[in-house]
């Protein structure tokens, strides 16, 4: 079974991160919260967040590391050392990376976004375009670029979109679990509602 790292960082976007490591967690992947430079992150909505560990070398070990966005919690993705020396090593190693919101600012700084197709919370795309002007940008809920191994999402309202496409790049059916919790109704009948 496949091993996915959230990392969450000051001012990050809480429902973003969440999402995925609950609907990771109910299809029974292995799931960490991973704290950027602490276990106690405050989020930018101040609901305090209790990671299992904190960010270092065995962010290489997992098949596929998932940054949440929001503005503050993005910027601190973004400029941290550790982490994007971490990251540019598994971009070598040709693993999975996966932002959403704001978060794919801080993959085209490391310069995992290069020659990727990617998506991101609209004007973060010329932020990015200043890092690395090769990178693609789409206006779709969600993009997986097989290719580059990266996986991006636009902001809070695609959370869970971005959740079930990370366990879809991975390999697992998310069929049953999308019915379970409504997710095949809601992407049904969305129209209705607006």
């Amino acid at each position: 079974m496949p091993k996915v790292a959230v990392v969450f960082a000051d001012g990050c976007e809480e429902v973003e991160g969440l999402s995925v490591v609950d609907v990771l967690r109910r299809l029974n992947v292995e799931c960490d919260m991973v704290g950027l430079d602490k276990i106690d992150i405050m989020g930018d909505h101040k609901i305090k967040l209790t990671c299992d560990k904190v960010v270092d070398d065995s962010l290489l070990d997992y098949d596929l590391v998932a940054f949440p966005g929001g503005m503050d919690g993005s910027a601190n993705l973004r400029d941290n050392e550790k982490l994007a020396d971490l990251m540019v090593k598994r971009h070598e190693e040709g693993k999975w990376d996966a932002a959403m919101c704001a978060a794919p600012r801080a993959l085209a700084k490391y310069g995992v976004l290069k020659d990727a197709d990617f998506t991101c919370y609209p004007g973060i795309e010329e932020e990015c375009a200043k890092y690395d002007s090769s990178a693609k940008f789409s206006e779709r809920i969600t993009v997986t670029d097989k290719e580059h191994k990266v996986l991006t999402s636009r902001g809070p309202a695609t959370a869970w979109a971005f959740s079930y496409a990370i366990a879809e790049a991975l390999g697992i059916d998310t069929k049953a679990l999308k019915h379970g919790m409504l997710y095949d109704y809601l992407a049904d009948n969305i129209q209705d509602s607006l």
